[in-house]
């Protein structure tokens, strides 16, 4: 008798980029739906959503700007993420960055401005992964789960920050809960003005150099993850705890590492919004974009690469449907938020629904 034949594995690129592309498909044919019932057509207003995404250099410019901040959180869940950990606190963590990032900035007013920017980094990483760190002790030396922990902790740090911006940082003389405006030489260089220095014009927007940060940040996580020991053994903890431990490895050690790393990532939000663009520290300022990282790590599939284009769909949806609202005014921002929620369900939460039935076709052909 001759053995079966073995059964055949998904093609890689069937996870990587057929599903994403099918999901996506999915959730703008249900958000199709949502806008006919509202009375529109949905023609007009995805083409009228790609021109406010990508129509020109400032629209571009906008959505890199959105995408910066996106690709930062983006990466902090994704890390956290291959060690089999949810880290629901990139918000906290960007929070608390923030006032680190805006305490070095009030006090360095006569600093050069090529020490401001690596020390803002330092300090941006340092205070994110300072605020990542207790859950990660509590998951490692205390069962506490790391998803309840990093949830409080994001409520913390909004009580933390909006005490200290209405009772001791705020301006004198004003009522808005802000800090005075950081001085010039601590502003992070937006790209035209780079560009200027090279002899390029490129139109005016809040993109900055935070973009080129994000895009090393990606680079290093991919080399951590997937050519470094550690980056290995992150990813067994994920895969299999028990098997890891059998190997040798220490997860509360890996917790506490690879949450920290998150941490870090996560406060790298505030170069793009403390320094780059507000230049003063505002309450708020994260914007949810620590929930949005953990919709953009799941439809990039904790992959840098993915994370970044992900992170680029993500703010094209935020500026386009910016621009969608002026001009088709049924179309406002509430229902924009809603479409945004059809792509993260259908690509995240209802991620697997067209797995098998895709692989099986594939494997068919």
């Amino acid at each position: 008798m001759t053995a079966p034949p073995p059964p055949r594995s998904r093609p890689g690129w069937v996870a990587a980029a057929l599903l994403p592309a099918l999901n996506l498909a999915l959730a703008l044919a249900l958000s199709a739906v949502v806008i006919v019932l509202v009375g529109e057509h949905p023609g007009r207003a995805l083409r009228l959503l790609a021109t406010g995404a990508f129509g020109n250099a400032e629209a571009l410019g906008y959505t890199l700007y959105y995408a910066t901040t996106f690709i930062f959180t983006g990466l902090a869940v994704a890390v956290a993420f291959h060690g089999g950990l949810f880290n629901i606190g990139a918000e906290g963590q960007a929070y608390i960055a923030g006032l680190g990032v805006a305490l070095l900035c009030l006090g360095a007013d006569r600093w050069p401005a090529l020490l401001v920017i690596p020390a803002a980094v330092v300090v941006a990483a340092a205070f994110g992964a300072g605020w990542a760190f207790v859950p990660a002790w509590l998951q490692a030396r205390r069962g506490s789960h790391v998803v309840i922990t990093t949830i409080m902790f994001n409520f913390i740090a909004s009580a933390l920050m909006t005490h200290l911006l209405v009772n001791v940082l705020i301006k004198p003389g004003q009522q808005s809960p802000e800090t005075r405006e950081f001085a010039p030489n601590t502003w992070l260089p937006q790209l035209h003005d780079v560009a200027q220095v090279f002899g390029l014009e490129i139109r005016r927007s809040p993109l900055n150099l935070s973009l080129l940060f994000a895009l090393g940040a990606g680079a290093l996580v991919w080399f951590y993850l997937w050519h470094t020991r550690w980056g290995y053994e992150l990813r067994a903890l994920g895969h299999n705890e028990t098997a890891a431990v059998y190997a040798g490895i220490v997860p509360a050690r890996l917790v506490i590492v690879a949450m920290s790393i998150s941490g870090a990532l996560a406060g790298l939000v505030a170069l793009n919004e403390v320094m780059g663009v507000q230049h003063r520290l505002l309450i708020n300022f994260p914007g949810g974009s620590g929930y949005v990282g953990i919709a953009v790590a799941l439809m990039g599939r904790n992959h840098p690469v993915g994370i970044v284009l992900a992170a680029i769909l993500f703010g094209a949806l935020y500026q386009g449907g910016s621009e969608l609202t002026f001009d088709m005014p049924k179309l406002n921002r509430d229902l924009v938020v809603v479409i945004q929620g059809l792509i993260i369900l259908v690509c995240g939460a209802l991620e697997q629904a067209l797995r098998r039935p895709v692989a099986a076709l594939v494997q068919r052909v």
